[in-house]
């Protein structure tokens, strides 16, 4: 493993994985895999407040789920531990009190009151919501005054002015910022615990990060990053900012138009070969026609420089075609393990693997998700107690019960129930009446199931069998005649 090379992937444990989350993961993992190096996990637990007791452990289970498993962290270990922020802040503080000592951080005493009525004046007049900066210009014996007394204070980053910050982007190029747009960020909070940018900064460095991928929206956050590496005398690792992820009417992507959690299209049914081979496109292209994707052959072909800058429309429907295409080439033994809990759910639970084997078989081209076999075709589980009303207005016709009646004697003398057999006989029944096989095929296959359509109608009743299709057409008759 080349150690030259290490990406991380940071997520807070306040919630659900995020698609885009995903997106990062997923990249950070080709890459690192794709250079030979090394995927760090670390848990920024710093937020407090908004902690979710189990998250982390949820994160894991979902990352793993989709087949990204991490060289180091909270649960491996590894050399630059801890892996959580929680365990780190001596790291911070020691940072903090670099920066203080530089004269490029300062300690903020402003209350929560004041800092919040500084903002609503500033919304009110228009101008901009920045820090006014009252504590910078404390003077020393005051500011050590309400030290020793103990007054609830911060440390805040001190931004020079005038200056244009360059960062050169593996996605995006150069690009520049103007210092005096810059806030004064608070770094270490009134608890002790450091703020993101402090933190992010310090353990990047202390973990020998030497690949940095995020989305878009911390562009913004990239002068004062910029500006914490040089104060700490930092080497800067290599940025990329990802594009947005958006929804079909281009704007950011929100629970409010639908699902953004990785766990939800997990409990959906979706494969997870599906969702990572589907949420690699979003914003990067390997050069070629090719969609369907493993994990392995993306790792392959990953490069940044095929990332693009514009946004990426998460599109549902294409997500539902991969899905799909995942299905249909899936291993049997895989779909039956899927499907087995899904039928003892609903009471179905006693069919031996070989029933099974064969309904899924059947089905597997017409069903994006496995939940869709029972859902679709709930009659190879169970005899049907009712018959679509519309397949019998249009199929059940008055001399269909004559058909079925008279081909019962047909089908209890087959030497073999099973399609290359049934069919042939279907078909010479019908042409002695007189008719068409599709005055048998249609009331045949109502009777049977249910409905008006699905797999092939011979195909199916072999696999119910002789018994299961007599007694299921005597049943249509008593009930549609």
């Amino acid at each position: 493993m080349n150690d030259t090379v290490r990406v991380r992937f940071a997520p807070s444990p306040t919630g659900y994985l995020h698609v885009g989350n995903l997106r990062t993961a997923l990249y950070d993992y080709l890459l690192a895999r794709r250079l030979g190096g090394t995927w760090v996990l670390r848990i920024e637990d710093t937020d407090r407040n908004r902690h979710l007791e189990g998250a982390e452990k949820a994160l894991m289970a979902v990352l793993r789920w989709c087949g990204l498993e991490w060289d180091e962290g909270p649960d491996k270990g590894g050399p630059y531990g801890p892996y959580r922020q929680s365990e780190r802040l001596p790291l911070y503080r020691a940072a903090a009190d670099t920066l203080l000592a530089q004269g490029n951080a300062y300690h903020c005493f402003c209350t929560s009151e004041r800092l919040d009525a500084m903002r609503k004046a500033a919304q009110a007049e228009g101008r901009d919501e920045k820090y006014d900066r009252t504590c910078m210009h404390l003077a020393s014996g005051d500011v050590q005054a309400r030290l020793a007394a103990g007054v609830p204070h911060t440390v805040r980053l001190k931004v020079p002015a005038g200056e244009t910050l360059i960062l050169d982007d593996l996605v995006r190029g150069r690009v520049e910022f103007q210092s005096d747009l810059a806030d004064d960020q608070v770094l270490l909070k009134s608890d002790g615990f450091p703020t993101y940018h402090l933190a992010v900064v310090v353990d990047d460095h202390q973990m020998r990060i030497t690949h940095v991928l995020r989305g878009e929206e911390w562009l913004s956050s990239a002068p004062k990053h910029l500006l914490l590496h040089r104060f700490l005398g930092y080497p800067l690792p290599h940025f990329a900012h990802l594009p947005l992820i958006l929804n079909p009417d281009r704007s950011k992507l929100s629970k409010r138009q639908g699902n953004v959690a990785v766990e939800d299209y997990r409990d959906h049914g979706y494969f997870p070969e599906a969702l990572v081979n589907f949420i690699a496109f979003l914003g990067w292209n390997p050069g070629h026609e090719r969609e369907l994707l493993t994990v392995e052959e993306l790792t392959q072909e990953f490069s940044l420089q095929r990332v693009g800058k514009s946004g990426a429309v998460f599109n549902q429907e294409k997500l539902h075609w991969f899905n799909e295409q995942y299905l249909k080439a899936m291993p049997g033994e895989r779909l039956l393990a899927t499907l087995r809990p899904l039928l003892a759910a609903r009471g179905w639970g006693d069919h031996d693997d070989i029933f099974l084997a064969c309904v899924i078989d059947l089905m597997r081209e017409r069903v994006a998700f496995v939940h869709e076999i029972p859902e679709k075709a709930g009659w190879f589980f169970e005899d049907p107690t009712s018959y679509e009303e519309a397949t019998v207005r249009k199929r059940w016709k008055p001399d269909s019960a004559g058909w079925l009646r008279d081909f019962v004697a047909v089908l209890e003398s087959l030497p073999a129930f099973d399609h290359a057999t049934l069919e042939p006989a279907a078909r010479a029944y019908a042409e002695g009446r007189g008719g068409k096989l599709g005055d048998l095929v249609h009331p045949l296959r109502l009777a049977t199931t249910g409905v008006g359509g699905g797999p092939g109608l011979f195909e199916l009743m072999e696999v119910l069998g002789r018994e299961a299709c007599l007694r299921r057409i005597q049943r249509a008759l008593e009930m549609l005649v």
